[in-house]
């Protein structure tokens, strides 16, 4: 019969909702019973390792599609996006103090079965704050593509209802997935059924879900990544920062980061003078990561459709004011 570290991986993959690990240890087990001549056997089990394959439907496809989720949960589809990134850490620029507690995310996460022995739990419930455009859905992507795990973007439209206990329910149905499909599931928008509960104008649904959210984060278990991202975070109840790890502040990027990200996105073009980064980064000072980004493009587009061979610095700097 199977071996029992063969056995062992089985169960270990199951548990971790590892689908990939899942199905190559059962066709590892198939393969040993068929060179011990369990030859009928063997095939019985391949064909219900393919049969499950099938059904299960967890193939990853190409970055921004998606994947089709576990039967019979089909109404999920309504509620998440899911795709699987094709960034890391290392392709963001970030502060220094960012950068450390998203390793250390990192790292307690692929040390969790360690940390896990000790009866101690990885970081993996963060709060993300600040202006648009400077990471927090970025960071979601490079987390998940840090971990080999797939993105599930929470569409807040579909979460909403009218119909009273109807939020709170496709809200428990994303959770109670966070087991089966590890992954890291980003509420974007959170403030939109994270303010306070308080407030005269939340009332009803919203203040239902909202403490329906508070339940289901403080039991949560599960191996997840859960991210909650806002541009407001002054309107969130105060009883929702303790319930995450980590509450990290997105800022504006200062000059050094402003003229990171545009030799990132302008490598491999040479410009018509010499230039000095910072004093091009200091024109972009307010701007956030993604209008700066927007405006390199903007500088190709307008070097490659004018025939030029080298990038002008005068346009840069104007495309960077018309952002302004």
């Amino acid at each position: 019969m199977a071996a029992a570290e063969q056995i062992k991986s089985l169960i270990k993959s199951f548990g971790d909702g590892d689908d990939d690990r899942f199905f190559t240890s059962a066709m590892l087990i198939a393969a040993t019973e068929a060179r011990q001549g369990h030859t009928t056997f063997a095939q019985e089990l391949k064909s219900l390792i393919e049969k499950a394959k099938k059904n299960r439907s967890l193939a990853f496809l190409d970055r921004g599609k998606t994947i089709p989720i576990l039967q019979p949960k089909r109404e999920l589809l309504d509620l998440i996006d899911v795709f699987q990134p094709r960034i890391s850490l290392k392709d963001m620029i970030l502060t220094p103090s960012i950068k450390e507690i998203l390793a250390k995310l990192v790292k307690e996460q692929e040390n969790r079965e360690i940390l896990q022995k000790h009866n101690l739990t990885p970081r993996r419930k963060l709060l993300l704050t600040g202006p648009p455009g400077c990471g927090k859905t970025m960071t979601a992507q490079a987390l998940a593509g840090e971990l080999g795990i797939p993105v599930f973007i929470v569409r807040l439209d579909g979460l909403i209802s009218k119909f009273m206990g109807e939020s709170i329910a496709k809200l428990r149905l994303i959770f109670d997935a966070m087991p089966d499909h590890r992954g890291v599931y980003l509420f974007d928008e959170f403030d939109s059924i994270g303010s306070h509960r308080n407030q005269g104008q939340d009332v009803g649904e919203i203040k239902r879900v909202l403490n329906s959210f508070l339940i289901n984060i403080e039991k949560d278990q599960s191996n997840s990544i859960i991210i909650a991202a806002t541009n407001m975070p002054e309107m969130l109840d105060k009883a929702l920062f303790r319930r995450f790890d980590d509450v990290i502040n997105y800022p504006l990027p200062s000059i050094n980061e402003i003229s990171e990200t545009i030799k990132k996105n302008l490598t491999g073009f040479s410009f018509n003078t010499r230039i000095n980064y910072n004093k091009i980064a200091e024109e972009a000072i307010g701007l956030n990561y993604s209008e700066i980004v927007r405006a390199c493009e903007e500088t190709i587009k307008e070097m490659i459709l004018s025939g030029a061979i080298n990038i002008s610095k005068d346009v840069l700097i104007e495309t960077i004011n018309k952002r302004k």
